[in-house]
């Protein structure tokens, strides 16, 4: 998974060397029975003949034009903090292998875009995500900005307790969609 792709298939030396440094003994009569039980197990794995022959794993759960739209989705995402953003993508690099990987570490310039440095925020996400699966209500403190930059609490400082339904993501923000007591309807 790691070192083979289309471009660099392994050779059957290279396997032999690779399993070596893990400590596993093999021989050519095993691994070609190994690779066997692989692709019977449903794994799709390539043997190309010739000089530069070897094997590669064909098959991926993403192909590298969907990761690379994923990556690119994790850079342009204001609500994503810079460490956070490089962390996601170098998980992402871990779904092929480490040479189409190096194709991942590519910047996508978006204009008049900041992104967060606070990383609350993608937990947060994750908190509401787990608060609308297990039916929970939530309790937060809701701010605006005055003109001096300033936060102000609404609710005079109160907390809000809100039972979440839905998040709802768009022109790059979050909308919690929820029931609040004092409103009839629902409300974001």
């Amino acid at each position: 998974c790691e070192n083979s792709d289309e471009e660099h298939p392994l050779s059957m030396s290279d396997i032999i060397s690779m399993l070596d440094l893990y400590g596993i003994k093999a021989e050519r009569k095993s691994i070609y029975s190994d690779i066997e039980c692989l692709i019977n197990f449903g794994y799709d794995i390539i043997s190309v003949k010739g000089k530069n022959g070897g094997y590669y794993l064909a098959g991926r759960e993403f192909e590298l034009a969907e990761l690379k739209l994923l990556v690119d989705s994790v850079q342009s995402s204001k609500f994503i903090t810079k460490k956070k953003s490089d962390i996601l993508i170098k998980k992402l690099e871990g779904l092929t292998s480490r040479h189409l990987g190096k194709e991942l570490q590519r910047q996508v310039y978006v204009a008049d875009r900041l992104k967060v440095t606070n990383e609350t925020v993608y937990y947060n996400v994750s908190h509401l995500h787990n608060a609308i699966t297990e039916n929970k209500k939530i309790r937060f403190k809701y701010f605006t900005y005055n003109q001096e930059k300033k936060k102000v609490l609404r609710n005079d400082g109160n907390d809000y307790i809100v039972s979440p339904y839905n998040l709802v993501f768009s022109e790059d923000n979050y909308y919690l969609i929820c029931h609040y007591p004092k409103n009839e309807r629902l409300t974001h």
